[in-house]
């Protein structure tokens, strides 16, 4: 037979389970950091939309959005224990889904960046001419080429500060406007025009000895 004290505390257990549904993200994220599996559930739950939302925006052509949508959600839980602020889990999980994006990035095979090395030094204007780096036109005779100048542009990139990185695959591999990355990235739209310009001079300064090399040659 039950105790007086063990159907007390059954009870206060289904009060609360009954409320999370009631509680605001900051509580939620609270008893997640107590290791309640149950809070973490409705807490996803409410923002699965925008999670799926956001991996569709970074990566509309990748099939597989349920799957990293699930190692998001893996990243989150095993992550959420450090959130120093659980006012701000909505940017935290934002961040969580655009590194997610970076790492499989690196790791699946893409189309050539294209890089300009004539991109302008201060701005970001398009209607400037450019000489690429790569074209996608290229015949078969070319593909090993293609494939050496793929690893040094990800080599070039992959020294860049996280901001900068992000923001220019987004641009570049990714092809999404200026407010769909500040969206993403927490920033407003000059700082993300910044961001890219100082993220293709980096590139450019890098690139640039290895080319005239090749024109001497």
């Amino acid at each position: 037979m039950k105790s007086a004290k063990t159907e007390a505390k059954q009870a206060t257990l289904t009060v609360v389970h009954t409320n999370y549904t009631k509680m605001d993200d900051t509580q939620l994220v609270l008893l997640c950091q107590k290791q309640d599996q149950a809070a973490f559930d409705v807490l996803i739950k409410r923002h699965q939309r925008n999670l799926y939302a956001m991996l569709y925006k970074l990566a509309p052509d990748w099939n597989d959005t349920a799957d990293l949508a699930q190692e998001a959600c893996i990243r989150i839980w095993k992550g959420i224990g450090k959130l120093q602020n659980p006012k701000a889990f909505k940017s935290w999980m934002g961040q969580i889904v655009t590194n997610l994006f970076y790492d499989e990035l690196r790791k699946r095979p893409r189309q050539t960046v294209i890089m300009s090395l004539d991109a302008p030094m201060n701005g970001d204007d398009e209607d400037s001419p450019t000489r690429d780096l790569a074209d996608p036109a290229a015949g078969p005779d070319e593909l090993y080429d293609r494939k050496d100048l793929r690893k040094t542009v990800d080599a070039a990139i992959s020294t860049l500060p996280r901001q900068f990185r992000t923001a220019i695959i987004l641009r570049e591999v990714e092809d999404l406007p200026y407010d769909e990355i500040a969206k993403i990235t927490q920033t407003d739209i000059g700082t993300v025009k910044s961001r890219i310009s100082r993220a293709r001079t980096k590139v450019q300064n890098i690139l640039r000895p290895q080319f005239r090399s090749e024109k001497s040659a």
